[in-house]
């Protein structure tokens, strides 16, 4: 049977990576460790005793929300925007831009699982609000950064598709550099969509160019899920041996890095399976499983 699913490290793509400042000193993105929201506040808090005016700390606490809210505690990222909201009025677009990104992420995120069906409408507020400042001022990274989030409000796969090509041209359409960085992201996300809506050609074409935008910017590892992507199209596209010899070098790949993927074992394990080689695909399930039980590093 074809099961469509992504790599975790591809939702974390859609989820975090695409959190790349406006060109300024006060850049968050250096001081981020999305896999670690804890460490990444201690930084930030660091950052903050150490703030020179009232527009930098503003930029540092907005960050100490959002890292509030990857952890999932929402009720304590809206306190410290609340705590902060009074001097808004004075601070620089920037600053406001991304106090406006955070509220709406305590509303609707990846990391977001609330059912209140208000949280919708106060994220869509509130991106929209971040949407428009960034567009006023030009800030190409925090526009992009604002789409991709309505795509966590509209997740029908065709509203997503939609919104991934709006961010796809802001991003080919900016000379910013840190805008132009999204691209890789953004194919992802475009790929992903027309991954769901079943437009498998289509998708293959953005996880190709995705991968080949990850390796220009010298991130390997994000190039890899790229091609695990592409792999798992294939296989639903039903070209089962491209997408085998893929996924074996994405697994020796592993192998010689020190760092095997499970999802990578998953595949291999479907694909031996269409393949009618139960044997194999019963080492793989194995492999998958023992990997799972072993201790995080």
């Amino acid at each position: 049977m074809s099961r469509i699913w992504t790599h975790p490290l591809a939702s974390a793509l859609m989820a975090t990576a695409m959190t790349f400042s406006h060109a300024t000193q006060r850049d968050p993105s250096t001081l981020w460790d999305f896999s670690n929201p804890a460490l990444s506040r201690q930084r930030f808090e660091a950052a903050l005793a150490s703030a020179t005016d009232a527009d930098e700390a503003l930029v540092w606490r907005t960050q100490i929300a959002r890292s509030h809210g990857l952890e999932r505690n929402f009720d304590q990222a809206r306190a410290e925007l609340k705590a902060i909201e009074p001097v808004l009025p004075n601070a620089s677009a920037p600053a406001r831009v991304r106090f406006s990104l955070e509220l709406g992420r305590t509303h609707a995120s990846a990391a977001h699982t609330s059912q209140d069906p208000q949280d919708p409408q106060a994220a869509r507020a509130a991106f929209n609000v971040a949407l428009a400042l960034a567009k006023t001022h030009q800030l190409d990274a925090l526009a992009i950064d604002a789409v991709h989030m309505l795509a966590f409000v509209d997740t029908a796969p065709a509203d997503q598709l939609h919104w991934a090509k709006e961010a796809l041209r802001i991003s080919l359409a900016s000379t910013q550099a840190d805008a132009r960085r999204w691209e890789a992201s953004i194919r992802h996300n475009l790929g992903y969509a027309l991954q769901q809506l079943k437009r498998f050609d289509e998708a293959l074409v953005e996880f190709k160019q995705s991968e080949a935008a990850f390796n220009q910017t010298a991130r390997p590892q994000r190039a890899q899920v790229a091609r695990w992507m592409q792999a798992s199209t294939l296989r639903l596209m039903g070209n089962t041996t491209e997408a085998l010899a893929i996924q074996t070098n994405l697994e020796a790949m592993g192998q010689a890095s020190g760092k095997p993927d499970v999802y990578v074992f998953d595949e291999l394990a479907l694909l031996h399976e269409s393949l009618g080689n139960s044997a194999l695909s019963t080492q793989y399930l194995q492999k998958a499983k023992t990997l799972r039980a072993a201790p995080q590093k």
